[in-house]
């Protein structure tokens, strides 16, 4: 299978910065975009290759994820300290809920219908319920949070931090820090769990994805890929990961079982950010240059 270009879309330009993390609710469709050059997120409609709103007011936007059965999106302002909560069907701000000075990496719980946000102002961990904004725990960390993914599985969140470089795994019933697994590659950042073997996937500054056992706790496997990437996703039914990274401005395809790079593809240079589309199995890499989202597929 090759990774092909079928479409773009142009979104609102900026005048500099560009694009962070972003997200699909898979039962309508609809796409939401951190757009930090510009403080908004952006929601258009992939399937259709339809610009749908822009949401203002979201300084520093950093972060974008989606709560699927509950058609709940949660966007981040770093600028604000604030959370959105956003309805995943039509874009509307159900809620703001302030959280801590710099919000930034973001899970959904899909158990207990709540959210963490990670902080990268005072290193801390919040669980909030969007019900109606309370906090529910709040857990300190020992460096620099990056990204973060809840297990349904496992029943556990993890979240990849920076100095000392490690993957901390947090209980989400006691909102704590049950144990943390070293990584031996500089600056864990992106990750993504293949929810039938409990295995992260975390892509490091350092120019490797690691691949981890969350519940024997241990590193299995790594494999050289570009410095410095961002997101990841896993493609489940391809049994593939996608990997982002700003320069040369690519995605490099990971055969998650050889734990090889099978596949690189160029977008565009400063093209850090991706959002993955299960349903319809398309990939939305966000151009910073052009203002845009390119959209590939498995051909």
């Amino acid at each position: 299978m090759v990774l092909k270009l079928i479409k773009t879309l142009d979104l609102p330009s900026h005048p500099s910065g560009g694009f962070d993390h972003g997200d699909v609710v898979e039962a309508s469709g609809l796409s939401f975009v951190a757009h930090t050059g510009n403080g908004t997120v952006e929601v258009y409609n992939g399937r259709k290759g339809v610009h749908i709103k822009t949401i203002t007011g979201v300084p520093g936007a950093s972060g974008v994820v989606c709560g699927q059965a509950e058609k709940r999106v949660i966007a981040a302002s770093r600028g604000t300290g604030k959370i959105l909560v956003l309805d995943g069907e039509t874009g509307e701000t159900v809620r703001e809920v302030q959280v801590g000075s710099k919000p930034n990496g973001l899970a959904w719980d899909s158990r207990r219908h709540r959210f963490l946000v990670a902080d990268v102002g005072d290193n801390h961990l919040r669980i909030v319920d969007p019900a109606d904004g309370s906090l529910v725990g709040e857990i300190p960390l020992q460096g620099r949070p990056r990204w973060g993914k809840y297990s349904s599985t496992l029943d556990r969140y993890v979240v990849n931090v920076h100095d000392p470089d490690q993957l901390a795994i947090i209980d989400p019933e006691t909102s704590s820090v049950e144990v943390t697994i070293p990584i031996p590659v500089v600056g864990p950042h992106g990750v993504d769990i293949d929810e039938e073997t409990g295995i992260a996937y975390i892509a490091c500054d350092g120019g490797a994805l690691v691949m981890v056992d969350i519940e024997k706790r241990r590193v299995l496997a790594r494999v050289e890929i570009h410095p410095n990437p961002d997101v990841a996703w896993l493609n489940v039914k391809r049994g593939v990961l996608y990997v982002a990274s700003s320069k040369p401005g690519s995605v490099q395809v990971v055969d998650i079982k050889e734990m090889r790079v099978i596949e690189e593809v160029i977008t565009e240079e400063g093209c850090h950010t991706v959002s993955f589309d299960q349903e319809a199995q398309t990939l939305h890499a966000y151009l910073r240059k052009s203002c845009g989202v390119a959209f590939y597929k498995e051909c």
